[in-house]
């Protein structure tokens, strides 16, 4: 088992934004704005809903990770850090799904 987090892609991100647009990925996203990234974010984000739907295993796991990396860089650009994202989580997880859901509809 890999000891990889997301914790240590985000600090990858991090620094990889602060590159020439030239030579990162991450840096060519950033410097595009929240409209480019999220767009991406959206492509990775059906590309894996296609894979899940025909249980391509394989390509469903390079999806995802395609996904959550995207999904860093829309975090990154918007300025939320992961800690803000995983204390949500957290938050949630203190009841059950079906309570949280019903929650948020009726506010």
């Amino acid at each position: 088992m890999s000891e990889f987090t997301l914790a240590d892609l985000e600090k990858i991100v991090d620094a990889r934004s602060k590159a020439s647009p030239d030579e990162s990925w991450t840096a060519k996203l950033v410097s595009a704005g929240q409209p480019k990234a999220a767009k991406k974010l959206g492509e990775e984000a059906i590309e894996a809903v296609i894979a899940a739907i025909a249980d391509d295993r394989e390509n469903l796991t390079y999806e995802a990770a395609d996904l959550i990396y995207h999904l860093l860089v829309v975090l990154k650009v918007a300025g939320i850090p992961l800690h803000s994202v995983m204390a949500e989580l957290e938050r949630r997880t203190a009841q059950s799904g079906l309570r949280e859901k019903a929650s948020r509809q009726s506010s």
